[in-house]
């Protein structure tokens, strides 16, 4: 009996000491699982959530000092029926999240090792039965050395508890044990190699054998039966495929996914506040210099955030932040940084660096020559595209040599399809400038304006196209569906017969708000200075409706 209770009592010290320890490496992490439990879809108790941290923490320094007690033999029977209370609670949310499926990580040691609520729930029914053999044979557990001393390592516990709390929370993590830790490659996270397992299924047949329904199980394949089929009955996974450490990261606007494309940029700085309704806000005062200097440096910089368009706006307009956020998964967010808000910095998508608002001194922004900078390869090849777009064309172009232009074109586009399908649009953080207008021209120039505009307009709205280039070529989509354009870029000449011609901007839509949008999408002059540029200096500038231009069309023909 002694030995069974010695070994009881190291086992459930120890235990409740690591478990503690790796949880208050965390307390935010643990406070995120709290929250998980206390909402309305869980436990109900919405009143508890703002109270989250505060409770992980009190519960993690508890589990600390109680393994401690126990192993010092110290308050021993105050010791076990806390231990009791405390695993009998444990076990009936564990044993509620496995019956109910609705917390799937208990979140026992954090990150450090993931358990199923059924292995949680086990792991708490053979504690419960140690503490039980332990308050059983109390009375063979000797304390450990003096009064004195069991006071002064419980309080010394207690004390490491709560420095070592009090640096995490304003700092990260001693130990990171998520997939996002310094030195981890998103992008490698996020692969699923090829001899990964995949999930194994179960499928019920149903058939109609001599007058009578049977079910048959296979694994899939279909039952060699004499027999009619009626239907699959049910499939159901026995196994789960291979889960690639990194399954949610995402960089969406609009509904669309431009991860795997930011993430190949080499130098990027990642500006992450999961909720921007609790963030801390004054943070951001000290993050706008730092962005602004990284990307005077040549670091491209982003905003990631699971807040509303209209909180983000808000939040950059406060700031004059001057970088694109994206939305993602507010989970994955306070999975990457436990801090609100926090920064990353990475290299071709390997996080070098992981910061706490707290310590934005220690970021290394240093100054990139081009070739950590860019692809530089593509940069090459999209050089070599802006020059072949206008080999043939210009002012003083040769229309002999047109149909060379034109064969230079079809294949430009080309490979503009195959590079915006890889890489997305390659924009100034890829390829530099003026390298990024190249696919822009050769898209204008081409019949598929249309296929490109939504990738276009993303480029433009994240600062890697400049925005009036957008504008050109929406406002040339919209002259070719015969819809009125926006910014007045596009004009149109009507040769009526010599030596009479008619040059006018095509139809504006609300034109006397023009100027106004054309200021506001970085155009420097107004309709009639361009007016001027593009048809000469005698340029009259009048507005035209969609029924005169076409009146005009009419005449020609």
């Amino acid at each position: 009996m002694k030995i069974a209770v010695q070994l009881a009592r190291i086992l459930v010290g120890v235990l409740f000491i690591i478990s503690g320890f790796i949880k208050l490496n965390d307390p935010v992490g643990f406070s995120f699982k709290l929250e998980e439990y206390f909402s309305s879809t869980v436990l109900n108790l919405p009143l508890l959530e703002p109270y989250a941290l505060a409770i992980a923490l009190f519960v993690v320094i508890l589990e600390v000092i109680l393994g401690v007690t126990l192993l010092l033999g110290y308050r021993i029977r105050l010791t076990l029926w806390t231990l009791l209370g405390m695993i009998v609670f444990f076990t009936f949310l564990t044993l509620y999240s496995a019956v109910t499926g609705k917390v799937t990580d208990c979140g026992c040691f954090g990150d450090a090792l993931k358990l199923t609520p059924w292995q949680s729930f086990y792991k708490d029914v053979a504690l419960l039965v140690l503490i039980l053999v332990l308050l059983w044979g109390q009375r063979h557990l000797n304390p450990l050395g003096r009064a004195g001393l069991r006071l002064g390592a419980t309080l010394a516990s207690l004390l490491a508890c709560v420095l070592f709390a009090r640096y995490v929370l304003n700092h990260l993590p001693w130990i990171d044990f998520r997939p996002y830790h310094v030195g981890a490659s998103i992008p490698d996270g996020m692969t699923i190699p090829d001899d990964a397992p995949g999930p194994i299924m179960e499928y019920d047949w149903k058939f109609l054998i001599n007058g009578e329904e049977r079910i048959l199980t296979t694994d899939g394949a279909y039952p060699e039966v004499d027999g009619e089929f009626i239907e699959v009955a049910e499939i159901r996974e026995i196994r789960a495929g291979y889960e690639p450490p990194i399954h949610d990261f995402t960089l969406e606007r609009e509904g669309q996914d431009y991860a795997s494309a930011i993430l190949e940029r080499k130098q990027l700085l990642m500006v992450i506040a999961y909720d921007l309704g609790r963030s801390y806000r004054e943070a951001f005062a000290a993050i706008k210099p730092l962005t602004d200097t990284a990307m005077a440096r040549g670091y491209s910089v982003i905003g990631m955030s699971a807040s509303s368009p209209e909180e983000v706006a808000r939040l950059k307009a406060d700031y004059d932040l001057n970088f694109p956020f994206y939305f993602s998964d507010q989970t994955t967010l306070k999975t990457i940084v436990r801090s609100n808000p926090g920064v990353l910095r990475l290299e071709a998508g390997t996080i070098a660096q992981k910061l706490h608002y707290n310590d934005l001194d220690q970021l290394d922004l240093r100054e990139l020559a081009p070739e950590e900078r860019y692809n530089m390869p593509l940069k090459q090849a999209l050089d070599s595209i802006l020059v072949l777009d206008q080999k043939y064309r210009g002012p003083d172009m040769d229309w002999s040599q047109w149909g060379l232009q034109m064969e230079l074109d079809s294949a430009n586009i080309r490979f503009v399809d195959s590079l915006v399908a890889r890489h997305g649009y390659p924009g100034k953080s890829l390829v530099g400038e003026p390298a990024n207008k190249a696919a822009w021209y050769v898209i204008q120039h081409s019949n598929r304006i249309d296929d490109f505009l939504p990738a276009i307009r993303v480029a433009a709205e994240t600062g890697e196209l400049p925005y009036r280039l957008y504008a050109m070529m929406l406002d040339r989509s919209l002259m070719q569906q015969g819809k009125p354009q926006l910014y007045g870029t596009q004009g149109q000449s009507f040769f009526m017969g010599s030596p009479e011609e008619v040059h006018l901007i095509w139809p504006i839509e609300n034109p006397e708000a023009v100027d106004a949008r054309r200021k506001a999408a970085g155009f420097a002059d107004n309709l009639e200075t361009y007016g001027k540029d593009l048809f000469g200096p005698d340029f009259e500038y009048r507005t035209y409706t969609l029924e005169e231009v076409n009146a005009l069309r009419d005449q020609m023909n």
